[in-house]
């Protein structure tokens, strides 16, 4: 497991970016719920999805979000990378 730090903007710009399809293919490699790769992009549907180790702080850029677990940003990097689409 690796530990990652991004600006909230960032991420939402990763996940918004993301081709269409995305987060169920996340979440089926994962087997996890699509609304846990959502929660993981800054969803708060808790009720449907689970929480994933994700921990805000408040500052410019929407402040800066820590991950203890990187697995589902570096999936979604990966897919943009594959597409060639920026972010």
């Amino acid at each position: 497991m690796e530990t990652e730090t991004i600006t909230f903007n960032e991420l939402r710009r990763i996940k918004d970016a993301l081709p269409n399809g995305s987060i169920h293919k996340i979440a089926a490699l994962l087997d996890v719920s699509e609304e846990t790769v959502r929660n993981y992009f800054g969803g708060e549907n808790f009720d449907r999805g689970k929480a994933i180790g994700i921990h805000y702080e408040k500052g410019p850029e929407g402040g800066i979000v820590t991950f203890d677990d990187s697995t589902i940003l570096n999936l979604a990097k990966k897919i943009l990378a594959e597409h060639k689409l920026e972010y």
